[in-house]
């Protein structure tokens, strides 16, 4: 049975303006996500994979680009109920458990907000108990449920967060670096949870994240971002074993391997210089000022998006 797409990202472009200047967060990106799969989003700080997220799910407008779901553009118009269905479908796990809960708020008001508002017809003793089950969901206990998020640990919040994301049945759960804030230990449990939630409920994910071993463990497919463009896109397996791209190549030797000796014999490559700035891009390949394998014709042109094997895409001018 074939794959069903449930999201289609086509030439996505977002644009801030910064005094006279145009950054460019996001510049020409297409992606498709498959319902049930995990697609994870990998690239340094600033490299566009956050607001990519956020304009999915439109607390950005485009600057221009098709965001589809399910066939539907939500960059278009919406009416009042097809917003109302958007925000149901696709939801998002915010990077920073401590901001991203309302302090004055208790567990179940948090919890409960999108049930209120989605759900309007579970009221009283039926809503309790669908935040009851979703805090047992996530690992919590019910008698959390009185509590205030200052109370809790950093781990704790984000499976608040997860329950709070999880309250109105969504398909499509946007995670935004939902670990980046968390320590190391607590960092496997949370990845560990999503692909049990996952598994139970059918979940599609698009997981934001700069850390690569936690990427490759979570995610069937993988795109790599570079200064507002997509570099590479492959299966999670097949763009460890086989990265194409020099900047894929120089990310993948950071990753340390378990085993010394191949650790002990393997070259890592260090990239020179730092990443340019969004708002000064260099003309032609956006990756020439610290391409190892850089040419003539890497400063004049952009290289293009191309298969170079089944379902691996890559774009530089090497293929």
């Amino acid at each position: 049975m074939p794959k069903q797409k449930l999201l289609e990202v086509k030439n996505l472009k977002k644009y801030f303006n910064v005094g006279k200047k145009q950054l460019k967060a996001v510049d020409n990106v297409s992606f498709e996500i498959y319902e049930g799969e995990t697609l994870g989003l990998v690239g340094e700080s600033g490299c566009g994979k956050s607001t990519i997220g956020r304009t999915i799910l439109n607390l950005y407008q485009a600057t221009s680009g098709e965001v589809n779901y399910k066939g539907k553009n939500l960059q278009e118009k919406l009416s009042k109920k097809e917003k109302k269905f958007y925000q149901e479908e696709i939801q998002m796990i915010f990077q920073d458990p401590y901001s991203s809960l309302d302090p004055r708020m208790t567990v179940l008001e948090i919890i409960a907000e999108g049930i209120k508002i989605h759900q309007s017809n579970m009221i009283g003793k039926e809503r309790l108990e669908r935040v009851y089950e979703l805090l047992e969901l996530v690992g919590l206990d019910r008698k959390h449920a009185k509590r205030y998020p200052h109370e809790f640990s950093g781990g704790q919040r984000q499976r608040i967060g997860i329950a709070r994301s999880l309250a109105v049945n969504p398909n499509l759960i946007i995670a935004d670096e939902p670990i980046a804030a968390l320590d190391v230990s607590i960092q496997a449990q949370i990845v560990n949870l999503l692909k049990e939630l996952q598994k139970e409920r059918g979940l599609t994910y698009l997981f934001i994240a700069h850390d690569l071993s936690m990427v490759k463990y979570i995610s069937d497919r993988v795109g790599v971002m570079y200064l507002g463009s997509m570099v590479e896109l492959a299966s999670s397996e097949e763009l460890y074993n086989n990265p194409l791209h020099p900047y894929t190549k120089a990310l993948m030797s950071a990753v340390p391997i378990p085993d010394p000796d191949i650790e002990e014999k393997r070259e890592q490559i260090i990239l020179q210089g730092d990443m340019p700035s969004p708002l000064n891009p260099p003309s032609g390949c956006r990756f020439i000022t610290r391409c190892p394998a850089a040419m003539d014709m890497c400063a004049k042109l952009s290289p293009e998006w191309t298969e170079v094997e089944k379902d691996h895409f890559v774009a530089c001018h090497l293929f």
